[in-house]
């Protein structure tokens, strides 16, 4: 009988395979990271046959880490980095560009024409999302409009796309020998191309972004066996497709409504769990779909989305060159007592939510003679846990629940400084889980649950368990002040890009 399940999860850096047993503990890993491509600026792409080879290596080195062979796995989970768009020719298996990277802002002003006739909530009633570049349609327009024939190629079905999910299932499954082309119903939502209400692709959205539907792939429930893999692992079933932040909030157990989690990564997620129903929003958040288990009806969510937090650690690192690893920042922050009054807004790629500014660019101020390397490191961390709080004041407006904690993971967790950051100006609870791989595990759950690995979803819950938790230590006049200076800081980010520009 198996004992243990496999997780795939993609990220925008790098790819793992997480090995985890019964109880949800980590038995092996391996992971590899992928080139970032930057060919203009804004531009960031990534080369989808990179990350399909670094999949099969790392499904190969962790499941030999753990000791196991293929018919040991129940099944074969899948996570992704969800809105990056990936164009590939089913004959060949070749990608007929790179990946553009959900981060990619080559589309702004496609989006911002689209705007012009309706505003950018013109499409929220039917998919959930604002326009924005940050969503695959306006990447797949992109693609068939600037590609050598891959706009006739889509529309025969000769080309197929897909998000990164659908890439590593289609070659799991056998590539151009009989591939599957998939995707879950919480990929499908980021695509600004599905409907909420049917879970179906959506004529009118295909119309707007003029996407040939034979180039699109199935969609599917999150939680269901969708077929089985062929190399490297022969035999194995597939399913427990999530995206990324999806697979977290079921990772975390946030299977009632009003339970949150935020991930701290290259960017920054936080989902609440809203219920069988979608809650539509006002206040700049993203109303997704949570997950769907085989034979089910979904569970839906609010998300807010933050482009750069992790990401803003790595740019100190590899671009102004403060810290000669990633794991410095907190010891460099640590040197000083406080800010400093320097506040440092990451909107690189313009700001997400709640404010959906396009126009925004990242700015470093409040700086004196006084400031040091120190105070921009802590800067930095802090305004990770300020756009977290942005973040989830908007969800209990719209959602008119109050949020009693936070469930947080990822690889920033393990920040101390970072964490009581986060519980001080929140002035709530935050919690970090005893296995904070919660985006792997999520989707080895859906996947478990598909096929029986596991039972029911309390015998998730039964694994989930508190490594650390937080509770806020600083007064509120402090923490209005603090907040008050970020505020004013996001402010004078807005309107440095010009449309026309």
């Amino acid at each position: 009988m198996p004992d243990a399940v496999g997780a795939i999860d993609q990220g925008t850096t790098s790819t793992r395979f997480i090995v985890f047993d019964r109880r949800g503990t980590i038995l092996a890993q391996a992971q590899r990271e992928h080139e970032q491509i930057f060919p203009r600026p804004g531009w960031v792409e990534h080369d989808p046959r990179e990350i399909w080879r670094n999949t099969h290596a790392v499904m190969r080195e962790g499941l030999a880490r753990a000791g196991l062979e293929p018919r040991d796995l129940a099944a074969i989970g899948i996570t992704n980095q969800r809105e990056t768009a990936v164009l590939w020719d089913r004959r060949t298996g070749e990608p007929l560009h790179h990946a553009l990277v959900w981060q990619d802002t080559r589309t702004d002003r496609h989006v911002a024409a689209l705007a012009r006739d309706g505003g950018r909530d013109r499409f929220r009633a039917v998919t959930g999302l604002p326009l924005a570049s940050y969503f695959s349609a306006s990447k797949l327009a992109w693609l068939l409009d600037h590609v050598d024939g891959a706009r006739a190629l889509a529309e025969d079905g000769t080309a197929l796309f897909g998000t990164i999910d659908s890439w590593l299932v289609w070659n799991l499954t056998g590539g151009p020998d009989g591939g599957l082309h998939v995707t879950d119903v919480t990929n499908a939502s980021r695509t600004q191309l599905m409907s909420l209400a049917t879970l179906d692709w959506d004529d009118s959205m295909l119309g707007v972004f003029r996407i040939p539907r034979a180039v699109l792939p199935k969609i599917v429930a999150s939680g269901g066996v969708c077929g089985e893999a062929r190399a490297p692992f022969p035999g194995v079933p597939v399913g427990g497709i999530l995206g990324d932040q999806q697979a977290a909030l079921f990772g975390q157990t946030c299977f009632s409504a009003g339970e949150a989690k935020n991930t701290y990564g290259t960017g920054c997620f936080a989902l609440m769990n809203t219920g069988p129903e979608p809650v539509a929003s006002s206040a700049g958040l993203i109303t997704t779909v949570a997950y769907q288990l085989d034979g089910r009806p979904p569970a839906y969510a609010l998300e807010g989305s933050i482009a750069i937090t992790g990401a803003l650690v790595q740019w100190l690192r590899d671009n102004l060159g403060l810290i000669g690893a990633s794991s410095e920042i907190e010891g460099l922050a640590r040197s000083v007592e406080d800010n400093g009054g320097v506040y440092v807004v990451p909107a690189f790629s313009g700001l997400y939510a709640p404010h959906w500014r396009d126009d925004a660019r990242g700015l470093i101020i409040g700086l004196t003679r006084y400031a040091n390397r120190g105070h921009i490191a802590r800067a930095c961390l802090e305004a990770t846990a300020y756009q977290t709080r942005e973040v989830l004041e908007a969800m209990e407006r719209d959602s008119g629940c109050p949020i009693a904690e936070l469930r947080c993971d990822g690889g920033m967790t393990v920040n101390d400084l970072l964490m009581q950051f986060q519980a001080d100006i929140l002035d709530r609870p935050t919690l970090r889980p005893k296995v904070s791989e919660t985006t792997a595990l999520g989707a080895a759950y859906a996947a478990g649950l598909a096929t029986g690995f596991w039972k029911t979803l309390e015998d998730l819950r039964d694994n989930w368990a508190v490594d650390k938790r937080w509770h806020p230590r600083i007064e509120a006049d402090e923490r209005r002040a603090l907040f008050a200076g970020w505020g004013r800081a996001v402010e004078r980010s807005f309107g440095w890009v010009e449309e026309n520009a």
